[in-house]
């Protein structure tokens, strides 16, 4: 485990002092295809330029749009939702940001990107969703970020493991709070509309939820899962957004594996519970059967 959390900084390694790497640490600038050329995770002013971060032996996306290098999920997401004509012919784009709202005009929240498809002439003919999900992080890192950042040169190797609330990846949060709802509520609209919906995730994220029904043939799926990883690149002192591997699965069997939760032993909620409840009664050795010798028998 490396004893600091900072992988990527502004785009690039944090031990990669080349003037390349440098021009965007100073100028606050974003690689990866922000809707602005400087990064504005947080804040416009200060960004926290944090792309990844590292956990055990793995390398973990903190920030989404570190997903958009050279745009591999949207035409890979476009193979899935439109006919290889449409893909090969090049008649389809992506919109950002797009607002969904339900049959009461409730919005659902945002797309974070649209993929649409068009005729001669310009006309939609088709649409599908994709969805970009990072980790987040439980603890603080703008300590060790502003850390690196005052003396960067000399700071390319330290310490921060005896530092309190030390950063890690906070997946199940990210699950809980963030994928599944989208899942449900925007992924339910897209699903009663019959349309085809793409899911980004990290492959360190993906093989935290639980193992998910898999259709064989694409063309019978709802969902496309695909899984990307970083990886270092030998031509350059950069980390590599790859393809790892691209999952079918249809909306209800998914999202049921998904929610549904993997529960333990009663017999041990059963006797926390007696525990409790002896403590609050007074009661050390009580002469009746309790219910945890009954679940036993």
């Amino acid at each position: 485990m490396k004893k600091q959390p900072l992988a990527e900084v502004f785009g690039f390694p944090i031990n990669n002092l080349s003037k390349e790497a440098e021009r965007y640490r100073k100028n606050k600038l974003c690689p990866f295809h922000n809707r602005v050329p400087s990064c504005t995770k947080n804040s416009a002013t200060k960004p926290l330029g944090v792309c990844s971060i590292f956990y055990e032996k793995n390398t973990i996306v903190t920030c989404p749009i570190r997903f958009t290098e050279e745009w591999l999920i949207t035409e890979q997401a476009a193979k899935f939702i439109f006919n290889k004509n449409i893909v090969e012919k090049g008649m389809w784009t992506t919109l950002r940001e797009i607002k969904l709202v339900d049959a009461n005009d409730k919005t659902a929240g945002n797309i974070d990107y649209v993929l649409v498809s068009y005729d001669e002439n310009g006309n939609l003919t088709d649409f599908g969703s994709l969805e970009v999900q990072a980790v987040y992080i439980s603890g603080n890192i703008t300590n060790p970020f502003n850390y690196y950042m005052e003396d960067r040169t000399n700071r390319t190797v330290f310490d921060w493991s005896k530092n309190k609330f030390f950063p890690r990846p906070d997946f199940l949060s990210s699950s809980r709070k963030r994928l599944v709802p989208q899942l449900v509520y925007k992924g339910g609209i897209f699903k009663s509309w019959n349309k085809k919906q793409c899911v980004v995730l990290q492959k360190g994220f993906f093989e935290t939820l639980p193992k998910l029904p898999i259709v064989k043939n694409p063309e019978n799926a709802d969902f496309a899962w695909f899984i990307y990883d970083l990886k270092s690149n030998k031509n350059s002192d950069k980390l590599k957004l790859v393809l790892d591997d691209i999952v079918y699965t249809e909306f209800h069997p998914a999202l049921n594996k998904i929610l549904t939760p993997n529960a333990g032993k009663i017999e041990s909620f059963v006797q926390e519970l007696q525990s409790k409840l002896d403590n609050q009664l007074d009661i050390n050795s009580p002469d009746a059967p309790t219910l945890i010798d009954i679940i036993s028998e």
